[in-house]
């Protein structure tokens, strides 16, 4: 998801509605869960991509 940070990814879980989960891996002794949602509409909510943005700089991902 570059729209999260370089290295986020989002996995889409189908059970019991639409789930997105967004991480970083790119970190050799971690992966980060940025932010886990439960989907309602089509397109992602802006509050749950600039969430996960955030988050992501806080781990100092920016590089």
């Amino acid at each position: 998801m570059p729209s999260v940070g370089a290295g986020a990814f989002e996995i889409r879980i189908h059970v019991l509605g639409e789930w997105r989960v967004i991480y970083v891996a790119k970190f050799k002794n971690a992966v980060y869960v940025l932010h886990a949602f439960h989907k309602k509409t089509q397109k992602t909510r802006k509050e749950d991509i600039e969430l996960a943005a955030r988050r992501y700089k806080q781990i100092g991902a920016e590089s």
